[in-house]
């Protein structure tokens, strides 16, 4: 006596062998199902209320976002929400790479030793963790109040050096110490304490020192979006100076007219 077949029964068998022979698709820029699954992701994410501004509605944003959550084995929403772009480029918050070095499972939680007199110029503390695979102790370098003010950190309107020293502290020890054992981590990104205090002025042959002034310009132009920078930059003016060593904007005695104006791209600096 046969059996009667219908016709869901055979198509069911005739797909279900392709669907168990294809492999699992992985997100990638570089093959056309990763980067069409990338896109998909990318797009439901840019929908959501609860990724930065930066990211919503900005297909690309999310794409890499995503691209660095994964090669990182980080949750991407975690990544959103702690990718900050400051004066133009991306950073890290110092407590996200404090807790991807916890998490990693290559070393024990970070320590950090403390010395100096609170207010003294060796005051400043240090970074340490243990390596689990030797037992090893890994030091860190010191970060002192010389440091703080030889390099001008401290100097900037709304430095946090001046309001939370102690936990700014913390953050710039932990960053020295992820950058010399664990770089992988961060993916050779600065945290964007760092971005905020730095301003990075390149050598000329004959020993000068120049600034880009759109580097500069940028800094007064673009929102803040380091953790606890709620106020936004404003645009640079035609009659304002800035000064390059500080990053302080001032009104010049008498504005000039527009058309007298020299058009430069860079200013030059004396740090000797």
């Amino acid at each position: 006596m046969s059996q009667t077949t219908t016709l869901e029964t055979l198509q069911t068998q005739a797909v279900a062998p392709r669907q168990r022979d294809k492999a699992p698709v992985a997100m990638s820029f570089f093959n056309m199902d990763g980067f069409e699954l990338m896109q998909r992701i990318a797009k439901a994410f840019s929908q959501a209320d609860l990724v930065p501004k930066q990211y919503q509605d900005n297909l690309p944003n999310c794409m890499i976002a995503l691209d660095m959550a994964q090669r990182m084995g980080a949750n991407p929403l975690m990544v959103m929400q702690n990718l900050y772009i400051v004066h133009g480029t991306p950073g890290w918050s110092s407590k996200f790479l404090i807790a991807t070095v916890n998490t990693c499972g290559r070393f024990s939680s970070m320590r950090y030793e403390w010395k100096g007199e609170p207010g003294s110029s060796d005051y400043g503390c240090r970074a340490w963790a243990i390596e689990k695979s030797t037992g090893e102790r890994l030091d860190g370098i010191w970060v002192t109040w010389k440091m703080v003010n030889d390099e001008g950190w401290a100097a900037k309107n709304g430095s946090k050096w001046k309001t939370m020293p102690d936990q700014m502290f913390i953050y710039r020890a932990a960053a020295f110490w992820q950058r010399a054992y664990a770089p992988d981590l961060g993916m050779g990104l600065q945290t964007a304490e760092e971005l905020q205090d730095v301003i990075d002025a390149k050598r000329d042959a004959d020993g000068s020192f120049t600034v880009d002034l759109d580097v500069l310009r940028r800094q007064q132009e673009v929102t803040d979006k380091a953790p606890g920078a709620g106020q936004q930059a404003l645009e640079h003016e035609p009659g304002e100076v800035i000064d390059t060593v500080s990053g302080e904007i001032t009104k010049s005695a008498q504005r000039q007219p527009a058309d007298q104006q020299p058009d430069t791209g860079t200013d030059e600096l004396n740090l000797e």
